[in-house]
């Protein structure tokens, strides 16, 4: 039940999801050291369990608040800038990829033999066969999800919301599994391989916390979907939603540029 408020601010009662945050954090990290110098693995599986459970019940809890009330105009504002910095912190994170990239592929640095640099022998993919229609599925999925929000926020049509939200989701598995098809043909048939030469580091690199990103995506945009099944988000207050829609949008951007810069131009250069 919703409940009257006095004044424009939550104020938020104390919570052990920040520590069992932390904790969980540090145990999942310190288990990876271990795990990728062979001692266990162990560790790290306890730590990714301990973040999973706090980010299932710290959300939540923020969806609870959101149903009683405590989600003013005010409060939603400050959700949406904390979720714009988000993704502001992720565009940076793909920078890094994309400068590594466009320095190596300018300016390599190995396989000198005396002064000169020795281009290394590597098997190009087309660009315009699956790379294509991945970016085909992934942009069909973003105006999927367009749909969906244009029907909730300017029609109230929550048919026309769940159809959107399903056509988004069904969409992000298929370039997931059309991403991973790409990875097995480029490992096992065409010669490439994880780490050797800087272009395929930073191809693997780039459009595989691409995918990584898109896996988190999907599974963003089905439990809006979940949650608009029990008849949650309105016109007027849907940041959950608005935030899930904003991240694929990001996710889309992202990989229009990985098309663009590593599949036409970077594999040009290597001819």
């Amino acid at each position: 039940m919703a409940h009257a408020k006095n004044h424009d601010y939550h104020i938020l009662n104390p919570s052990i999801w920040p520590l069992l945050g932390a904790i969980g954090g540090f145990v999942m990290l310190f288990g990876a050291v271990l795990w990728m110098h062979g001692i266990t693995s162990w560790l790290f599986w306890m730590g990714l369990v301990g973040v999973l459970y706090t980010m299932f019940g710290w959300w939540s809890e923020v969806v609870l608040e959101s149903r009683v009330g405590d989600h003013t105009p005010v409060v939603r504002i400050g959700l949406r800038y904390g979720f714009i910095l988000f993704i502001m912190s992720e565009v940076m994170f793909f920078f890094a990829w994309f400068w590594s990239f466009f320095k190596h592929a300018m300016y390599p640095m190995q396989e000198y033999i005396g002064t000169e640099y020795i281009q290394p022998d590597i098997h190009t993919v087309d660009p315009f066969h699956l790379p294509l229609i991945n970016t085909v599925v992934l942009l069909l999925s973003g105006c999927a999800v367009t749909w969906a929000h244009h029907a909730l926020v300017h029609e109230n049509d929550r048919k026309a919301l769940i159809q959107g939200l399903s056509i988004g989701i069904i969409l992000g598995v298929a370039f997931t599994f059309l991403q991973a098809y790409e990875y097995v043909a480029l490992l096992t048939h065409d010669g490439w391989e994880f780490g050797n030469d800087v272009f395929y580091s930073n191809f693997f690199m780039a459009t595989g916390f691409h995918g990584f990103h898109v896996i988190i995506g999907t599974i963003f945009l089905f439990v809006c979907l979940l949650r608009a099944l029990k008849g949650d988000f309105t016109p007027e207050k849907h940041v959950g939603f608005e935030a899930a829609a904003w991240y694929w949008h990001f996710v889309d951007v992202v990989w229009l540029f990985l098309f663009f810069a590593v599949y036409i131009w970077g594999q040009s250069v290597l001819h």
